[in-house]
């Protein structure tokens, strides 16, 4: 028999008793999802833009959003320790703000990861495609969408299973790649010669503008480093769990972004067409001179995408059934059977698959309105992960001290620090044509989500 405890304590403002999902996921499981989550396909496929744009100075730029992204995972990581939650975030911004406030990052973030689902079962179908010529994507799309929803709707340690693998095969591809690319830089692997630093000295070949660009697309390739927190709540020891995880997302940031980034383009000139054309790490391994180094590539961003989407169904579900808990959702979607909330993972994948459908119906108006949509939803998240911080440190100091198991650093002083940097790329945002558009479009869907949140708190305090 599965022990099942609650998973999250509802906000103070409603009392009622939440029903409970499976605690099945061991701490094993949780610690891999935690290390391999910073590994993403947007690391190995959408890093390449952003050389092109930085040069050599994609080191920092991936290093400057890579201390923002710290400090919102020990901002997250704090209030997670101290009130573990499905709803993650959401639920914290309603503790701290207020039921508009979780209603609207919960809701947002949820139309966020269902769609990312379509995007990475899309890209994963264009591999498989790739393989087997003449095989329709559409119907690989499907196939991946039925097992990992079939993987969703079993028991939690059935998730935490296939994203144990997915992550060890990540963590070892990216490790095997700064091994070899290490050596291969200190001129030690047979075979090669050390470029030294031949291709660092054009450090920024397009200015400021071209950093700018650099460290916009390094930001939104960490997304979905939340989902951590999201499955601690599942966990044997939630609390521990979190701290755990938050505790060493330094080290793995550092050693799998920047390092591997700086790797890349000391090994290969930054303007080299290989870095667009076949990616970075492609371009990076075809130097050392791995053979099949494309199609070695080709399985890990395969293995990358499924993980992807496996992981986003599953905090989609959960995100939607916390939600639905605290009264702000469709209650079908809060019925839990087996300890899983089967109908919000049915509803997160149908979404999900609907995006697919609308990118082959409607490519040029809907499909991209939808992506311009989310396109900055995850630095609303983050703002809203600050701002609940900063006023929940200070009601636990007051009332419970003892949760405080994990602390943000330099406490306001860095919160204050990240909000600034936030403030600062949503600047740079309206500054650049391609994301300006993204920015107006998140905008307007998160003034409408927050409308319809106040006008529902609004409606339940007349009720009350």
């Amino acid at each position: 028999m599965s022990r099942t405890t609650t998973a999250e304590a509802p906000a103070e403002s409603l009392p009622q008793a939440e029903p409970s999902l499976s605690h099945g996921l061991k701490q094993r499981h949780l610690s891999m999802i935690a290390l391999g989550g910073v590994i993403g396909a947007g690391l190995f496929v959408g890093s390449g833009a952003g050389i092109a744009a930085a040069g050599p100075s994609i080191v920092v730029a991936y290093a400057l959003s890579g201390l923002l992204v710290m400090l919102v995972m020990r901002m997250l990581g704090e209030m997670s320790a101290a009130h573990p939650s499905s709803g993650s975030f959401s639920a914290h911004a309603e503790r701290a703000i207020g039921p508009w406030a979780g209603f609207t990052a919960g809701w947002s973030f949820w139309v966020l990861l269902c769609t990312a689902v379509g995007l990475e079962g899309i890209g994963a179908a264009k591999i498989v495609s790739g393989w087997l010529p003449g095989t329709p994507e559409w119907a690989w799309v499907a196939l991946f969408m039925l097992v990992f929803c079939g993987t969703n709707l079993a028991a939690v340690k059935n998730f935490g299973e296939f994203e144990f693998w997915f992550a060890a095969l990540k963590v070892g591809a990216i490790t095997l790649f700064l091994v070899l690319g290490g050596l291969a830089v200190a001129g030690l692997l047979p075979g090669t010669d050390s470029p030294g630093a031949s291709n660092l000295t054009d450090f920024l070949p397009h200015g400021s503008e071209g950093l700018v660009i650099g460290l916009l697309a390094s930001v939104f390739a960490y997304g979905g480093l939340e989902t951590v927190t999201i499955a601690a709540a599942e966990s044997e020891n939630p609390v521990k769990g979190v701290a755990h995880a938050v505790r060493t997302a330094m080290w793995r940031i550092a050693l799998f972004y920047i390092g591997s980034m700086a790797v890349v383009v000391t090994l290969v000139p930054w303007d080299s067409p290989a870095v667009t054309e076949r990616g970075p790490y492609v371009a990076a391994l075809d130097h050392i001179g791995i053979p099949g180094a494309g199609q070695l590539m080709n399985v890990v961003v395969l293995v990358a995408l499924l993980s992807a989407m496996n992981a986003n169904i599953y905090g989609a579900s959960r995100i939607g059934y916390s939600l639905v808990q605290r009264g702000q959702g469709p209650k079908a979607l809060g019925r839990v059977s087996g300890g899983v909330p089967r109908i919000a993972v049915l509803a997160s994948s149908v979404f999900g698959f609907g995006c697919v459908v609308l990118s082959y119906w409607r490519p040029d108006d809907v499909f991209s309105w939808l992506l311009n949509m989310i396109g900055a939803v995850i630095l609303v998240v983050w703002i809203f992960i600050a701002v609940s911080q900063l006023r929940l440190r200070r009601r636990l100091e007051r009332e419970a001290p003892e949760r405080l198991t994990v602390r943000m650093w330099a406490f306001p002083v860095l919160t204050w620090v990240a909000l600034a940097g936030m403030a600062a790329i949503f600047v740079l945002m309206a500054r650049e044509p391609d994301t300006r558009v993204q920015l107006y479009s998140t905008g307007a869907m998160t003034l409408v989500l927050a409308a319809i949140g106040y006008a529902w708190q609004r409606r339940r305090a007349v009720k009350a």
